[in-house]
């Protein structure tokens, strides 16, 4: 879990700070929303693989409605988005394809190491956010569970059986800590 970042000092930090958590937020549930549409080109086409096609469709549904309330509060709060939204359209549809091609336990290896990230990262903003807006560490806490949720359906489904599942879940956990840097300032 990472420690909240403290409160900053001087006029419109805790303003700029809340763009930055709504900025990353936006971002990974961009990434996320496409690393399910790549796994799910690769595994819709296959008649075989229906039933992990029906489950990450589901999975990417829970990602698209906190994509989209990352969209409005971006709106309400008047936050740009990531300048790097496109980079992440595609490198998260490549890392979904990649691990899909790779087979199913390394696909869902993918869900377990960025969820595992994820709920570290929600877990300090939810932290950092309780005595300050707790209806948005509210709102964090329901999507961390949902996510935490994918994670342990990826667990049960073998994610951690996957062929060289600890160099594949290190390259993508360390992939999505560098994103989430990335994503907060850009």
């Amino acid at each position: 879990m990472s420690a909240p970042i403290p409160p900053r000092p001087g006029r419109g930090a805790p303003k700029a700070r809340l763009a930055e958590i709504l900025r990353v937020d936006h971002a990974g549930e961009l990434g996320a929303v496409h690393i399910y549409r790549g796994q799910r080109a690769v595994f819709g086409a296959a008649r075989a693989h229906g039933r992990i096609d029906r489950q990450l469709a589901e999975m990417e549904s829970h990602e698209a409605v906190h994509l989209a309330r990352f969209d409005a509060l971006l709106n309400e709060q008047q936050v740009r988005p990531t300048l790097m939204a496109p980079l992440w359209r595609a490198a998260g549809f490549v890392l979904g394809a990649g691990t899909a091609l790779m087979g199913e336990k390394a696909a869902h290896a993918c869900t377990e190491a960025v969820e595992t990230v994820i709920e570290g990262h929600y877990a300090g903003q939810i932290a950092e956010l309780e005595g300050r807006d707790p209806e948005l560490a509210a709102e964090l806490s329901k999507f961390r569970d949902e996510e935490l949720a994918h994670r342990d359906h990826a667990v049960a489904e073998g994610a951690k059986d996957a062929p060289g599942y600890a160099l594949l879940s290190a390259v993508i956990q360390a992939g999505c800590k560098a994103a989430i840097k990335i994503s907060e300032k850009v």
